[in-house]
Formats: C-alpha cells, structure tokens, sequence
C-alpha cells in the first residue's frame, strides 16, 4: 500500500529506522522543491517558509498532544535539547539527576557533564527487572531535581510506564524529562498523560525526517525557569523588529531556537509529519507492534539458535527487537546479514531489527528467512 511512498531498492531490506529512516518520497520532492525554489527566486517566498515552520509546530504539537504549538521549539538534535535542559536548570551543589542504565549515551554523557556544579548522576540499574519503574523511582531521593529516561530503550527495545514515573515525579516535585527519539512516529504518544516537563525527539528516526531537525518540548509552566545559554535575533518577542534596541525573550519555546531556523529540515519534516499524520498514529502503532510480535515469535521458537534480548511482555514492547546468535559471534552474524543487503545495527550486545510500519511483510519474513540458514 505504501511502495509509492517507499520505493525502495529491491535487494535491500530495511530493518534500522531505530537508526536512521529512509525519507518517503514525498520528504525527497519537498526538499527537491525547496531547492529549486531556491536557485530560482532566492529567498522570494520567505513569508510561505515560516508559514510552513508554524504548521509543523502544530503538526508535532498534534503528535505528541501538547497544550499549544508554542510548547514547541525546533532545535538540531536530541543532544542538543538536553543539554538545553542540563545547562537550564539552576542546580545546587548536592542535586542529583538520574537515569537508567539502558540509556544512549547522549542521555548519560550530558547529565554527567555537570559533576562540575556538584551534581550527580545516579544510575538506576533496570537490567533484567520485571518492574524498571519500581527500580528508577527507588533510585529517586530528596535532593533528585530531575529524572531523565528514554521513552524506549535504544538497545532493548523496552518500553516505560512514562505515566507511573511522570506522575512520581509530579507530586515529588521533580522535573521529568523524556527522550522519546524511539516513540516519536512509532507510537503513540501524550506528553499530559506522562506529565512530562521536557521532550525531545530528531526527526531522523520513526517520524522518518532528515537529520540536522529535531523536536524540543518544554512545558510552559517550567518554560521561564530555565536559564537561557544562547542568544540571538530569532529567539526575541518582538520577531523581525531588526530596529528596536530594546529587546525581550519569547514568551514560547522559541526561546530556546536562537538563531535561524533549518528552513530546509522543517520543509522535509513537514513533509514526512503529513504521511504519519494522513496514516493515523494508531494505525501505525498497530502495525509496528504486530512486526514486533511476528519477529518476538519467531525468536522465541528458536530458542536453541538464539537469546532474544528483547523483552517478551506485550507492554513492554514497541518497534526494536535485538537478539543475540548463540552458536556465532554476534559481529559475523550482522556483517552475513549486511552482504545480503539486511540493513539493521549492532546494539547493546546484540543486532537489532527495527521494522517501520509500511514495511512488507514479506520483506521481514526473508530476513528472518536468512537466519533460518
């Protein structure tokens, strides 16, 4: 149903949108288009860009059931809007964040970052526990200002109970910040439901963008208390007044984008926003869950040939199965998978599978097929 949106090569199989998603054809015409509106007029069509920019805030805002668009900044990467929030929040020599022990480095290096004030990160060790949520609001004490987990872990693919952690969160007064790179485009997802304070998410994953773009939530209640690292003329309230000496900062997330704006990212990410939004975000959680039961399954009959990484309850599953050969190195595995143009990653000990919505069927069963062999 979605070839014409997804053309891709016949010989591969595209199993890495946890890492890096091909665009849909409609993302490539829009940036094609952009181009050469570009090489043609210049900057003619200024006014219809930022037209554009204001109808993706609103696209995300949709996406992730924010109160407003102006909860909305679109900043380069998820690193950067966490270190945003690291470098924001007026902390106190003895405060501690802490996070899980799944985490990607950007969500660990950052926090870590701020020993030099004092700060301490506290690891909550969730491996192989039946209730992460219980071990992380264990590891939460009176001097925690702020917990930091990913929505879906990079490596398991276990998903979080970001409701239960939220709502700890909310009546201990502590900030709760989400990196919800692998939700976002997959899954649904409500930033009320969980209370979260901060959300961040690249647009280069399951929301299938480019690169260089990403999401950057900030909860307007918390907006103004975040101190300010960065300067510039597009972060300012009166925006476009290049005369007036007085100035004042943005009473929106645009606070937090200080200089211009990735015109070319926000037309191709408006673009990809329009296909997830066109499809239905449940429609898509439907289908990515159903790839990661047909490969769960087929993993778990094959118990004797492999160890599923992977966590097997249904609600703790989202797009990311991992796995591990016992019989083989890991290594030797994905790099046969790779000459037989299987494009998947090494992660967490193990190769990952990350499937999208509009993968075919057939095209997961060949791959899984090759394991067979």
């Amino acid at each position: 149903m979605y070839e014409s949106e997804f053309p891709l090569h016949e010989s591969i199989i595209y199993l890495n949108h946890a890492a890096v998603s091909p665009w849909p054809v409609r993302t490539a015409n829009a940036v094609k288009q952009f181009a050469d509106e570009n090489v043609s007029f210049g900057s003619r069509n200024y006014p219809a860009w930022v037209a554009t920019e204001k109808r993706l805030k609103q696209q995300l805002q949709q996406l992730i059931n924010a109160a407003s668009s102006d909860e909305i900044a679109l900043l380069k990467n998820t690193s950067e809007a966490l270190s945003v929030v690291a470098y924001g929040v007026p902390w106190e020599s003895g405060d501690n964040v802490v996070i899980s022990s799944q985490e990607f480095p950007s969500n660990r290096v950052v926090w870590e970052s701020l020993r030099k004030y004092g700060v301490t990160t506290r690891v909550a060790d969730i491996n192989g526990s039946d209730s992460p949520e219980t071990v992380i609001l264990d590891s939460l004490d009176g001097r925690t200002r702020l917990l930091s987990v990913s929505s879906v872990q990079y490596g398991t693919g276990l998903q979080l109970d970001l409701s239960v952690l939220g709502a700890a969160c909310r009546e201990r007064g502590i900030l709760f910040c989400v990196d919800a790179i692998q939700s976002l485009g997959a899954l649904r997802y409500d930033v009320q439901a969980c209370q979260a304070d901060f959300v961040m998410a690249d647009a280069h994953k399951w929301m299938l963008g480019p690169e260089g773009i990403a999401l950057f939530y900030c909860r307007q209640a918390v907006m103004e208390h975040l101190d300010l690292k960065q300067y510039g003329w597009h972060m300012l309230e009166d925006l476009g007044n290049y005369d007036r000496k007085d100035w004042k900062i943005a009473g929106s997330a645009r606070r937090f984008e200080c200089g211009s704006p990735n015109m070319t990212g926000i037309q191709a990410l408006h673009a990809s926003m329009t296909l997830i939004l066109e499809t239905g975000i449940h429609r898509i959680e439907e289908q990515v869950l159903d790839n990661t039961r047909f490969m769960i399954d087929f993993f778990l009959q094959r118990a004797d040939r492999y160890q599923l990484i992977t966590p097997t309850a249904a609600h703790r599953q989202a797009g990311i199965v991992s796995f591990r050969p016992l019989h083989e190195t890991t290594e030797s595995l994905f790099e046969q998978l790779g000459m037989q143009n299987v494009i998947c990653a090494l992660r967490g000990g193990g190769i990952r599978f990350s499937p999208h919505f509009y993968t075919p069927r057939k095209r997961l069963f060949t791959a899984l097929e090759m394991l067979d062999g």
